[in-house]
């Protein structure tokens, strides 16, 4: 099997459990009688924890890269196993706190994955970013296959039948983990100097505020999306097919990822995505009522997920060459992700209760638009 197709089922098994878990995690607690606020805490866990955990954890990937060749992979291997763990033991935790304690653990532990999967990915394929977006694909083939697979099921057997999910999908991606390949030892002197430096310019910093905003901006969408669909009479299967929708609309995105950064700047790409956020969020907000509309919003997604998310990764890459790969991914993950996440999260619990789901999609347009602003006044890559 070649270095591309390695990668290419990690990412699939990947996110095919992120698709079963974003798109109904929300569900399965709301039928365990969580209120709205505890939902929002504890799925803002893992955005917490990554705030710090994946920054360390490519911290370590460097260090002991620069003696043992494979750091990288076996931290992977090892963040996947703790992660089926974790969702193995999920049903036998009884409340609200303890749930969202097992998932901060889980989150602490696996969060080394994704940013050190995208430092083996944009190694293997050196430094072409458009080489990323056809291995990329087969995580959102991934993620439709299961959002769509896991709403039939969960129609049929309740909300209840979702951890058996997880842990399947959680032991499909150790398994592919194994798999994928093993950097040799590099060298690294110097490279925390270096990544201090990087870190003061003015247009990282703007860069990186930007990164947390569009993450801040889909807070709404991934903790209350599936519940508010469900409260306006949607099926889980429709719920399903929305998501799809989306997703759909990012492996087209992929497809054509080549094309777009040969033609565009990654600056004019990062502020077509936000600009796209500010339209997106409100329309789920205000429409919930029309299917047309929602699927339309949802078709954003190739733009506010997709294109961002692509054209962050290869700024990265690009902002921290060689030797700083793995911690600049993982600085990103634990900008982005993990205190835009925990942002996003905890203010969409706020809103949701305090004013509702319209002013809760609203404040995810503000979000966006001020990450547009600072892309616009200083990121330039």
């Amino acid at each position: 099997m070649t270095i591309a197709a390695r990668l290419a089922a990690y990412y699939f098994a990947f996110f095919a459990h992120a698709g079963a878990y974003v798109s109904y995690f929300a569900l399965y607690l709301a039928g365990r009688g969580m209120t709205a606020g505890e939902i929002a805490f504890a799925v803002a866990m893992p955005q917490i924890a990554r705030i710090a955990a994946p920054a360390l954890w490519g911290w370590l990937a460097d260090a002991w890269g620069e003696r043992y060749g494979g750091a990288r992979k076996a931290i992977v291997v090892f963040s996947a196993f703790a992660m089926l763990a974790c969702f193995t033991a999920l049903p036998f935790v009884a409340d609200a706190r303890a749930i969202a304690l097992l998932l901060l653990v889980m989150s602490l532990l696996s969060a080394g994955a994704s940013p050190l999967v995208e430092a083996i990915t944009f190694t293997a394929i050196d430094g072409r970013p458009g080489q990323y977006g056809p291995i990329r694909l087969w995580g959102s083939i991934g993620f439709i296959l299961a959002v769509l697979g896991t709403g039939a099921w969960l129609d049929k057997a309740g909300a209840s039948a979702l951890v058996g999910i997880l842990v399947g999908l959680a032991a499909a991606t150790c398994a592919v983990s194994l798999a994928l390949p093993a950097a040799a030892a590099t060298r690294t002197q110097h490279a925390g100097v270096r990544l201090a430096a990087v870190l003061r310019r003015p247009g990282v910093l703007a860069f990186f505020g930007a990164c947390v905003c569009m993450n801040a901006a889909h807070g709404t969408l991934y903790v209350f999306y599936s519940i508010y669909l469900e409260e306006a009479g949607y099926s889980k299967t429709v719920i399903g097919a929305l998501w799809t929708v989306g997703v759909v609309a990012e492996v087209a995105l992929f497809l054509r990822l080549p094309q777009l950064m040969r033609r565009y700047t990654l600056h004019s790409l990062l502020l077509a995505s936000l600009l796209c956020a500010m339209l997106r969020f409100p329309v789920i907000g205000w429409a919930v009522d029309s299917l047309v509309l929602l699927a339309a919003a949802q078709l954003l997604h190739a733009a506010t997920f997709g294109v961002f998310h692509a054209g962050s990764v290869a700024a990265v890459h690009r902002l921290f060459p060689g030797p700083l790969a793995a911690r600049g991914q993982a600085f990103y993950s634990s900008i982005a992700y993990g205190l835009g996440g925990a942002i996003g999260s905890l203010v969409a619990g706020w809103t949701w209760a305090a004013f509702g789901p319209v002013e809760s999609f609203a404040a995810s347009a503000v979000f966006a638009a001020l990450g547009a602003s600072l892309v616009a006044w200083r990121v330039r890559v």
